[in-house]
């Protein structure tokens, strides 16, 4: 679980409600219609701009932002070096043994496999390449579904105020429920401002991280498949893949290896 996620977001609630709690009753920030109409328009504005099977996946996207395992691209370093000195010492069919444990990820195990098969370098490159177009792909078809949820529920909330406006001006002649109602017209831009803010836009900007960092990891991978396939020094592949890292990341890859 990503604890920062998390974190934050409790952190943002909690610090909402305690500072409404000081002032007045938590219950005078809960109003149903105004909940029906930011969360039930959001959800219909999404659902006009995205097929139906991508609003549906929100869940498992949600589920990205909290639950992903960070990438450690110093672990991939470490497990290509140690692959490319077994190619080296027992030749890269030898390979397929270290890949039947299991213990791999799953896109260097595709890589390797193609290349224990003996497929032109072109042909390794150009797929794993693809491949990871087409994830990157999928990874911005989810961002960009919290970023557009990001930007319709602050409008609903305005919409909300403004239906809400509309009908206290039609309660002008009771001067007495005229602060009630301006109140509730304000709770709907309250709600889309809060889900914009610490839910949907902060889960887009870190499913952008997960995805760069997902990137990173994809072609440091290649590039230590295409070094071992074209029979480099182990200590020439860890070199190559070291400018992927960063100078933290290059100390603690040495110390592992040492």
């Amino acid at each position: 679980m990503d604890i920062a996620t998390v974190i934050g977001i409790v952190l943002g609630f909690g610090l909402i409600v305690g500072a409404i709690s000081l002032n007045t009753s938590i219950m005078s920030f809960v109003d149903a219609a105004s909940v029906a109409i930011v969360l039930g328009g959001t959800m219909a504005a999404a659902l006009v701009a995205f097929p139906l099977g991508q609003v549906f996946k929100i869940m498992g996207v949600v589920k990205k932002a909290f639950f992903t395992r960070p990438v450690d691209p110093v672990e991939h370093v470490g497990a290509l070096v140690k692959l490319a000195e077994a190619a080296r010492r027992d030749g890269i069919l030898s390979l397929e043994s270290h890949l039947s444990e299991g213990q791999h990820d799953e896109f260097l195990s595709r890589g390797l496999r193609m290349a224990i098969d003996g497929q032109d370098p072109s042909v390794i490159e150009a797929a794993l390449e693809q491949e990871v177009e087409t994830i990157m792909e999928r990874h911005g078809n989810g961002k960009a579904l919290f970023d557009s949820i990001g930007k319709y529920a602050p409008a609903f909330g305005m919409i909300g105020t403004l239906i809400g406006l509309v009908c206290m001006l039609q309660q002008m002649d009771d001067p007495d429920k005229l602060g009630p109602a301006m109140a509730v017209a304000l709770i709907t831009t309250f709600y889309g401002a809060l889900i914009a803010n610490l839910f949907a836009m902060p889960i887009a900007d870190k499913l952008a991280v997960r995805s760069t960092q997902e990137l990173g990891a994809k072609l440091l991978i290649i590039r230590g498949v295409m070094s071992i396939q074209a029979g480099d020094n182990p200590r020439v592949v860890q070199q190559k893949l070291m400018a992927f890292l960063d100078n933290r990341q290059r100390q603690l890859s040495e110390t592992r290896s040492e």
